[in-house]
């Protein structure tokens, strides 16, 4: 029996979850209440990602997800980051169940997209308490009565682990 692959250019599944900074307004009045957005890099997904994703959802009926674009990234990282473009990271979020939305938003600071997404509930990994998160996206959470929620870290894992561990030679 032969095997037919299906062609690696057929556009991703999972298109109706990429929403546009753009469209956020008109996707949002259309989700389940309450909200629940987060945001980052997302660079390269592993267990830690996952199973703070899955914490945040199970926070309310709906998660959105904004990804820094490429630029923010390097700005944040530095320049041997991002390992993958924004779309691609945009696609492999838009793949697990437990998100409702990706959005790419331009730069380092997420204060537009939460301006736009207006989550009821924000989340954050434990490296962030609420009086270290930027100053800019606070407020405007704060203006739109959005909660905060800080949930913790899966210990030792984290992508910039993951790079060092790739770039020590093999014993």
């Amino acid at each position: 029996m032969r095997v037919k692959f299906i062609c690696p250019l057929l556009p991703i599944l999972n298109t109706r979850k990429l929403i546009t900074l753009a469209d956020l307004p008109l996707w949002r009045p259309a989700v389940p209440q309450p909200l629940v957005a987060t945001n980052g890099c997302f660079d390269l997904l592993h267990a830690g990602h996952v199973r703070y994703l899955q914490a945040a959802r199970a926070l309310g009926a709906a998660l959105i997800v904004g990804i820094n674009d490429d630029a923010g990234v390097t700005a944040l990282k530095g320049p041997q980051r991002p390992l993958n473009p924004a779309e691609d990271r945009a696609e492999v979020l838009a793949a697990l169940a437990c998100i409702d939305a990706v959005c790419i938003f331009p730069g380092t600071r997420a204060t537009e997209f939460l301006r736009l997404a207006r989550p009821d509930i924000y989340a954050k990994g434990g490296d962030y308490t609420p009086e270290t998160l930027d100053p800019g996206e606070k407020a405007v959470l704060d203006a739109s009565g959005a909660r905060i929620e800080i949930l913790p870290l899966l210990p030792g894992r984290s992508t910039t682990a993951l790079t060092r561990k790739m770039a020590r030679p093999a014993s």
